[in-house]
């Protein structure tokens, strides 16, 4: 029987500063439920529960200089978030493309990029299409949807 049962979270890192950012793309745009963190760490983490899964993702300040260089926000390194139909895909693809598009110069929590609704995705073309997605968050982190 494996050891590892399971993915409890992924660790995203966003600049210092920017967890009001996190709580507007992660928690209205996706629509993840936020969740208390440890108190010593209430300014800098920001926990977020995907569904009843058990599963979360946990945001934290980045460094920088090192972390938010131009090479390191085109990373293809990405969590990969289960969706339950073809329809919540859909609705969700469309509820951040039109985060992305909001008009404003400073749009909170603003997404630096997503595949458009109906046209081919950013990934590895193949059967998949149209059962996925990517998007980048607004600190860069790439991110994948799928059934």
């Amino acid at each position: 029987m494996p050891i590892i049962t399971g993915l409890h979270h992924v660790n995203l890192i966003v600049p210092p500063g920017t967890l009001s950012q996190a709580n507007e793309f992660y928690g209205t745009t996706l629509g993840l439920t936020p969740r208390p963190v440890p108190q010593l760490q209430k300014d800098r983490l920001a926990w977020f529960d995907i569904g009843s899964s058990g599963q979360q993702v946990h945001v934290a300040f980045g460094r920088p200089e090192v972390d938010f260089t131009e090479e390191a926000r085109q990373a293809s390194r990405h969590p990969c978030f289960k969706v339950g139909s073809l329809g919540e895909l859909q609705e969700l693809q469309k509820r951040v493309w039109e985060h992305l598009k909001r008009e404003g110069e400073e749009v909170e929590g603003r997404p630096l990029a997503c595949d458009e609704p109906g046209k081919e995705d950013s990934g590895a073309k193949g059967v998949e299409y149209p059962t996925r997605f990517f998007a980048r968050d607004y600190a860069g982190n790439r991110l994948e949807f799928t059934l």
